[in-house]
């Protein structure tokens, strides 16, 4: 191999770093910049998330989270991202309980816990705090994953015979989990008083709800 080659070589090498080097200080720079807006976002609620305000904390020029983003809807969907994955842990923590009826109450628990706990990524994931942003098919498919626990208990529910075949899974869990939602949604408006008062309603559609798909292990 001549010097040439080889030094042709060597600096393939040396592009190819850069390159990978270039390439991870953006992603690192994306990284900073959703860390900055989720922490306006639990401090301060969705309305405090702006490419402005975002910039200001970063200490940078708005022109850089445009490039890195686009747009406020492309760093709202970085975030929809992230509370998918606190919702999955959030029931991923949840004990399985002993039989399916059990469990589905612990799964509804542990999302009131998340509606709670991050309840400005709840306002944004479901409320619809951020009215120019409407999740995409990424999005969506973050959810699902997020709530595919609840999709396991269900299926081997019905599998089991303990939920009556006629009964679509899809449906199952788009009722149950719009019932759960409905309450999350009248606490934040200011119609069910204080959070204890939410949360016995919330209980008691939980069981509700539980009890209409599992009368026999209810």
């Amino acid at each position: 191999m001549s010097d040439q080659d080889i030094s042709s070589n060597a600096n393939s090498r040396v592009l190819k770093t850069y390159q990978e080097a270039r390439l991870q200080n953006i992603e690192n720079l994306r990284k900073l910049v959703v860390d900055a807006a989720a922490t306006l976002l639990q401090e301060e609620g969705p309305e405090a998330v702006t490419v402005r305000k975002v910039s200001q904390k970063m200490g940078c020029s708005t022109k850089i989270i445009y490039n890195l983003f686009v747009n406020k809807e492309g760093l709202a969907q970085q975030l929809y991202l992230d509370g998918c994955k606190l919702l999955a842990n959030e029931f991923e923590g949840t004990p399985q309980g002993a039989d399916p009826a059990q469990h589905l109450q612990n799964l509804g628990e542990a999302f009131w816990q998340f509606g709670q706990r991050y309840s400005s990524y709840y306002k944004l994931m479901f409320g619809g705090a951020f009215a120019d942003f409407k999740p995409d098919e990424e999005s969506l498919n973050g959810t699902v994953t997020a709530m595919r626990q609840l999709l396991t208990v269900i299926n081997n529910a019905q599998k089991q015979g303990l939920i009556p075949g006629q009964y679509d899974t899809e449906l199952v869990i788009r009722v149950f989990w719009a019932s759960l939602h409905g309450v999350i949604h009248l606490y934040m408006g200011g119609h069910l008083g204080d959070v204890q008062s939410a949360h016995a309603v919330y209980r008691q559609t939980l069981s509700l709800i539980v009890s209409s798909l599992l009368p026999d292990k209810a």
